[in-house]
Order: C-alpha cells, then sequence, then structure tokens
C-alpha cells in the first residue's frame, strides 16, 4: 500500500494511492486508516514529502560494503546523528547547493517512517512501530563534514533532506536494491543485505536514545558509490518494493 502526502486545493492531505486515485484519509494514518470518503485524481495533486517529520535520525556507516569501500572497521554500535525538519523537501524539489561549500553529495538511502510513538522498544517489537519505507537522499556537504569533524553543518543546510515519493508500507527491508543515478547513469548499487545493523536493531537503539513520533524519520545509512553533485544534474534514489525519488540541483542565489 502506497501512503502520500500531497498538495490538493492548497492544502496537504494524506491518502493512500490506488493506480491513479488518491483515496484520502482524516490525518497521518497513526492508529490505522480513517477514510474522509473522497478521492482525488493522481493528476490533480502535488507530491509532497510523504510525512512531516519532528525530526529525521540518521545513520552513518552502516553497510559493510561501503566499510570495505572505505577501509574501515565495522561500528559497535549504530554511529547516529539528526538531521533536520527544515532540511525536508519532496520529490521533484530542487537540492540547492549553498555556498559555503565546494562538495555537495548525494547518498542513496531507505528510509524508515515511523508510525506511532516509540519509547525503549525492543527489536522484537520494532515492526509494530514501522508505518513504511521511503526513500531518502541525505545530501551532505562533505568538505565541511571532513573539516568541522562532527557532521551537524554538513547534513543540515535547507534542502539537504529530499525524500519520497511516498511511504510503502508491508515491505520485508532485510534484502532491498538500494540505487542512485546521477543524470540516468548508476552510481551505487547495494542492498539492504549489506546492513551491519538491521531496521530492527535500529529502531530500537534509536528510540532507547530519543522517544520517536508519529511521521519521523530514520535513514539506514547509504552503500558505496557516493559522489558530488552539480548544478543542472537531476539525482534519483531508487528503493526495490518503493519507487524512485528524483531531484534536480541548482546554485543558491543567496551570497
Amino acid at each position: 500500500m502506497r501512503i502520500v502526502r500531497a498538495l490538493w486545493q492548497e492544502r496537504p492531505v494524506y491518502g493512500v494511492l490506488e493506480e491513479e486515485r488518491i483515496k484520502l484519509l482524516a490525518s497521518f494514518p497513526e492508529e490505522g486508516l480513517d477514510f474522509t470518503g473522497e478521492e482525488v485524481s493522481f493528476s490533480q495533486v502535488k507530491l509532497l514529502a510523504p510525512s512531516s517529520p519532528s525530526k529525521i535520525v540518521a545513520l552513518g556507516l552502516n553497510y559493510r560494503d561501503h566499510a570495505r569501500e572505505l577501509g574501515l572497521p565495522l561500528p559497535e554500535e549504530p554511529l547516529i546523528f539528526l538531521k533536520p525538519p527544515s532540511a525536508v523537501i519532496g520529490p521533484g524539489e530542487e537540492i540547492i547547493l549553498p555556498p559555503e561549500s565546494k562538495r555537495v553529495d548525494y547518498e542513496a538511502e531507505l528510509a524508515i517512517v515511523i508510525k506511532r510513538r516509540a519509547r525503549r522498544v525492543s527489536p522484537e517489537e520494532a515492526f509494530d512501530y514501522i508505518l513504511g519505507y521511503t526513500c531518502f537522499n541525505d545530501v551532505t556537504a562533505r568538505d565541511l563534514q571532513q573539516k568541522d569533524g562532527q557532521w551537524t553543518r554538513a547534513k543540515s543546510f535547507d534542502t539537504f533532506a529530499p525524500f519520497g515519493p511516498w511511504i510503502e508500507t508491508g515491505l520485508d527491508p532485510s534484502d532491498l536494491r538500494v540505487r542512485s543515478y546521477l543524470n540516468g547513469s548508476l552510481r551505487q548499487d547495494s542492498s539492504t543485505a549489506e546492513l551491519i545493523f538491521p531496521v530492527p536493531e535500529i529502531v530500537s537503539f534509536v528510540s532507547r536514545v530519543m522517544t520517536l513520533e508519529p511521521g519521523d524519520l530514520i535513514a539506514t545509512g547509504t552503500p558505496p558509490g557516493i559522489g558530488p553533485l552539480a548544478p543542472g544534474d537531476g539525482i534519483e534514489i531508487e528503493i526495490e518494493g518503493v519507487g524512485r525519488l528524483k531531484n534536480y540541483v541548482r546554485t543558491s542565489q543567496e551570497a
């Protein structure tokens, strides 16, 4: 099932996408599907980022093949950081390259969308708190990440958290193909089978640090093959069973 968030009649709405129709929901489906009885054509709406997260938690170095690429040892526990909600953009929106950075990279990731409040859940309970999965691009100012030593500035510029195009429910996240395409050329190609920490462990670990709220995102890390973005680029993130997220790139007009 595909859950979308879209702009319809100048207001954001949630709905379930079935072929070319969207069945509208009363709200984010925290406690199940509450249909309003209204339906709209998919062609009548503009897709937005499919949830409105209070926070975005992301993982660093969570693919075995990426660790091999970098020549780094596997982490003993998940390495987590935060991206702000102000960085969120949806499908088709533009990633803006800030003047403070000389190199901005794409990173293809599977993202977990939280269904209901989660605090100190066990790995065995984790799937009860997951609504579904979406495509995520952990856009990163690589030069600033290396310069600062900690990652907040490099990960937090406006437009640095594209995700979508929708939330796919009912997937088994243990072996999904994760790919990125830059201007149509394949750049990343791996599988969530390479995750060092699988989805249930990630949700449990993060929920023991902070309370997760409905609509929050956890981005599960990126495979090898990350690279720089340039003005005019089109970058696509594809997750097997979910779909493709495409965004374009431009330079900031601000000095």
